[in-house]
């Protein structure tokens, strides 16, 4: 069953931060290092830094002749089974990172001698040039290195959602980046029938990675030699007379591949000893190709229909009452309204967030990871700070004022973030409204957009309609209403 089925949540994965993983089998989803490293979001800029640290701290030992150390750093890595994903059949377990395999990963990297060649700077470049090393096992491997940062944000979509959590439960071994060694706790976890289980954000998996030996083999490697082949003259160039009396000249990748035996790790590190700036170039270029799963890659169903889904979102969002004692199911039914809108732009909702030692609290808080749009832009061209998106939720029965605006511009810090959407049953005169808004934003105490019932279904309706990112217009309209006023 899934996470979403086992609780009772009524909610898609659509509607979900995390992956609905089915805690009786694995899902061909792996963790991916460099994608990771690519992300804006704080959460993913802490545990990259923690993978970098685990990583740095190997290469120093190897490097300064203490392998002995460096090999002990692997000893300590498990079989993560509490996240459910990889390639096993029947129930999951660990695939690739046990003990032994862990073990193995350090003797592959020594016999390889890829970091005395220097190529090996990042983790994952031990996909590339270490025997024997793949996605499944360097995922299992960055999983124990980040299990810390996966638990805490386990903890906060279980707040989020009402999911009981057990306590004093033994972590695992983690990375500790601060003292630079493996460590372990007591915490809270989240425990199915005996069974730890982790969540993972759905913004930073993969089904299949991007940095993987053959594509860089396939799309760069050979690329270059099929250019020196013709540029020698080589035995591998085929030639032929067109119809029009020039020459066509080629040379095939297949033939290259099979002379030289281009595929084998072996002959990657001795090409990319030669030629650095090819795997520069690769590294470079696959930053452009990986992107954060769909909401269709991630739906298992088949039979899911996505206007189905959407009639289903609004009609419940009209049925809920206004006033305190619905304001529970309407903050979760707006949560995972917007989850499914702005998703993968804001990510890790975590409800009431306290800040000020606890003497205010923000209704609900998203990371911003956005890298392109409206979200974006906040920080990178209009220079509002935006590391935390705030979200203010009102289940009021009557107008929201002056108040209202001011508690949600009163949390905003430039450290934290100075943006905020202010969301609310109706505003009848919207115009006034948005006046307000400009007044605090010209005062300088903040960006805030308001947003209502009619707002959401009109997305939900556009996005039906197949319109793309039609929340990107309606926010940038309402921005410069309130900018220009």
């Amino acid at each position: 069953m899934k996470i979403s089925e086992i609780y009772n949540l009524e909610k898609s994965q659509r509607e979900l931060d995390f992956v609905d993983i089915d805690i009786e089998e694995d899902l061909p989803l792996f963790l991916d290092p460099y994608f990771l490293s690519l992300r804006v979001d704080p959460w993913s800029i802490d545990a990259h830094r923690t993978i970098q640290s685990f990583f740095h701290n190997v290469l120093d030992l190897y490097k300064a002749g203490r392998r002995i150390e460096a090999k002990q750093l692997f000893v300590n890595l498990s079989e993560p089974n509490e996240t459910c994903f990889g390639v096993s059949d029947g129930k999951p377990r660990g695939r690739g990172v046990g003990t032994n395999e862990a073990v193995e990963i350090f003797d592959n990297i020594t016999s390889s001698q890829a970091i005395e060649q220097g190529l090996v700077g990042h983790l994952e470049d031990m996909v590339v040039f270490v025997d024997n090393v793949g996605k499944d096992k360097i995922s299992d491997l960055i999983t124990n290195v980040i299990r810390k940062q996966l638990i805490e944000y386990t903890q906060t979509q279980c707040k989020l959602l009402g999911i009981p959590l057990t306590s004093d439960v033994p972590s695992g071994y983690f990375w500790n980046s601060t003292l630079r060694q493996w460590d372990n706790m007591l915490t809270e976890m989240l425990v199915i029938a005996g069974r730890k289980i982790i969540l993972v954000p759905k913004s930073i998996v993969t089904y299949s990675y991007k940095y993987t030996p053959e594509r860089y083999c396939q799309h760069f490697v050979l690329n270059f030699l099929q250019n020196e082949h013709i540029r020698i003259n080589s035995s591998l160039v085929r030639r032929k007379k067109l119809k029009n009396g020039n020459e066509k000249v080629w040379v095939t990748k297949k033939d290259i591949a099979e002379e030289e035996k281009a595929f084998r790790k072996e002959y990657l590190r001795e090409f990319t000893k030669q030629h650095p700036e090819i795997f520069e170039n690769f590294r470079s270029l696959t930053k452009k190709e990986v992107q954060p799963l769909t909401h269709e890659q991630l739906e298992s169903d088949d039979s899911f229909e996505i206007n189905d889904y959407i009639d289903i979102l609004i009609s419940r969002l009209n049925k809920i009452p206004t006033g305190s004692k619905s304001a529970g199911e309407y903050h979760r039914h707006i949560l995972g309204i917007m989850e499914f809108i702005f998703y993968p732009n804001l990510t890790r909702p975590i409800i009431e967030h306290e800040i000020h030692q606890g003497r205010k609290r923000i209704d609900i808080s998203f990371d911003n990871s956005a890298t392109t749009g409206f979200f974006y832009q906040l920080h990178a061209t209009k220079d509002i700070p935006s590391q935390y998106i705030f979200v203010e939720v009102k289940n009021y029965s009557n107008e929201v004022t002056n108040p209202e605006l001011d508690q949600i511009s009163g949390r905003f810090s430039p450290n934290r973030g100075k943006f905020g959407i202010l969301v609310c049953r109706k505003i009848d005169d919207m115009d006034k409204f948005i006046e307000r808004c400009a007044d605090t934003y010209h005062d300088q105490r903040g960006l805030v957009i308001p947003l209502v019932d009619e707002d959401f279904i009109y997305l939900l309706n556009e996005i039906k309609n197949g319109t793309t990112k039609p929340e990107e217009s309606l926010l940038s309209e309402r921005l410069r209403k309130i900018v220009m006023r």
